[in-house]
């Protein structure tokens, strides 16, 4: 068994979409505080740092070279200044000192060196480095010497570790951090009560939805709805207003179709009871019996012709909302319809016939072979009906050489149809007047639904505008024009 779809809510599809982004750039944002966090950090700790390597800077001697030409030599002043320089509670740090020629002046010598000689102007520069593979921060400058200009001198460098720098910038990002861990959870209820709030008026209109009666068609007032579902009700108005026609269109069905089955029931009780009366009072006359057992036969002919023509309607509707399309040749569906119908062609003396394609040729389409059959009989039955004693009745199949669509025409000589009343005959259960001809009043009303179920387009026209021949009517030519192009499978 097919797995059952399950059910969306769009509360949570909205707060799905609201929360998902927040709790997704949330840790960015723990990455990112953390980044400013360190830089905020550091900067005090560099201004310090650089202050320092000033200071030990300031602590070296020049003395000027004893001859012409040689380099001036640097050395330090014996000043406890510099012990006070490494003194350091958190971090440990590393001082260093190099003479002009690289030579080591004082501090520590395994301190790395830049990787690119600065001109020596004095100025306090910094970089990250390691010292016994432990990240440290390095404040340094080139010293000027005299008659040196900017050019290398002694190199000053005062370095320290992380750690003070590491602890301002976890508090920094604790500070930060800990009022979002309350912030958040506010954050979520407090959308959840705004989605709550907005998601309102839906829940408003499903209770009234819900608390109407089942016979209310009546549509739902728009402005009582959100604008954004405004759509959504106009359509559901739609859909209240098809079904309101529909179920009134079916109670009229209903009611016309009793009225229709009611005569020949009628007519079948009457028949019945008046046999029943002639046997009780001794009259047995067998011409009488047969006669009214002619009658009964008639009666029960007629209501099992209307029961069939209800069904037929019933059933082109129905396929009208699921059609199973499959190759048809119309060309001999028309010829079996009207071999099927000449033995009633035969008993009015009227000349039935066929003109037009032959069958397994360019008559072929895409279609319901028992309702385009149904169509087809319904036509042909109708034009018989109509048709006086001594008329005629043809029909065609015409096939369009550029094949867009499929003609189909049934044309009889009997009165034809008013300009006026060819709307109205294809309604259920509309008989022309004063035609005097007997029927349920189905036929064209079935013809019309196949006709819509397969995207046809059925008219009505005048058969023989100047009738040639004495007592000829004017007649009536029904075309059903099938476009082939359009036609799919529904």
């Amino acid at each position: 068994m097919r797995r059952r779809r399950e059910q969306t809510s769009l509360f949570g599809e909205i707060l799905d979409w609201m929360l998902v982004p927040l709790l997704l750039l949330w840790p960015m944002s723990l990455g990112l505080t953390g980044l400013v966090a360190q830089q905020i950090a550091n900067l005090p700790y560099d201004r310090e740092l650089g202050e320092l390597a000033r200071l030990l800077a300031s602590q070296i001697v020049v003395e000027e070279a004893p001859q012409r030409g040689d380099l001036a030599r640097v050395r330090l002043r014996p000043d406890r200044a510099l012990e006070l320089l490494r003194a350091d509670d958190t971090d440990r740090v590393y001082l260093q000192v190099l003479g002009v020629r690289g030579e080591l002046v004082s501090g520590d010598r395994d301190l790395p060196v830049p990787a690119e000689e600065a001109p020596a102007d004095g100025v306090v520069r910094f970089r990250d480095d390691e010292m016994r593979d432990e990240p440290v921060r390095v404040a340094y400058l080139w010293l000027p010497l005299p008659g040196r200009g900017d050019s290398a001198g002694a190199l000053v460098q005062y370095a320290e570790t992380l750690d003070k720098r590491s602890r301002l910038a976890t508090e920094i990002v604790k500070g930060v951090i800990l009022p979002q861990f309350l912030i958040l959870p506010l954050a979520v209820v407090l959308v959840w009560l705004a989605l709550s709030k907005g998601i309102g008026p839906l829940n408003a209109l499903q209770r009234r939805i819900r608390e109407r009666d089942s016979g209310d068609l009546s549509p739902i007032d728009e402005f009582e709805a959100p604008e954004e579902v405004g759509p959504l009700v106009a359509s559901i108005n739609d859909l209240l207003q098809r079904l309101d026609q529909s179920l009134v269109l079916q109670k009229r069905f209903l009611a016309d179709a009793a009225h229709q089955l009611k005569t020949p029931l009628a007519g079948l009780r009457m028949q019945a009871e008046l046999v029943g009366r002639e046997i009780d009072a001794g009259r047995s006359d067998p011409q009488a019996l047969k006669a009214a057992l002619r009658q009964i036969a008639l009666s029960s002919q007629r209501a099992a012709h209307s029961v069939n023509q209800l069904l037929a309607l019933a059933r082109a509707e129905d396929r009208a909302r699921a059609m199973s399309f499959e190759p048809v040749d119309l060309a001999a569906l028309t010829q079996e319809a009207v071999h099927d119908l000449y033995p009633k062609a035969q008993d009015k003396r009227i000349d039935l016939g066929y003109e037009g394609a032959d069958p397994g040729g360019a008559a072929r389409m895409p279609g319901q072979p028992v309702l385009l059959g149904e169509l087809v009989r319904n036509l042909v039955d109708n034009a018989l009906q109509y048709t006086p004693v001594g008329g005629t009745v043809t029909a065609r199949v015409l096939p369009d050489p550029f094949g867009q669509v499929l003609v189909l025409q049934v044309e009889d000589s009997g009165p034809g149809v008013p300009e006026a009343e060819r709307a109205l005959v294809f309604q259920p259960f509309y008989r022309a007047l004063g035609t005097g001809v007997d029927g349920t009043g189905l036929g064209l009303a079935i013809v019309q639904e196949i006709c819509r179920s397969h995207g046809a387009e059925v008219t009505i026209d005048v058969a023989h505008p100047r009738p040639t021949q004495p007592g000829q009517g004017l007649g009536a030519l029904f075309t059903v024009r099938f476009p082939l192009k359009r036609l799919q499978p529904g």
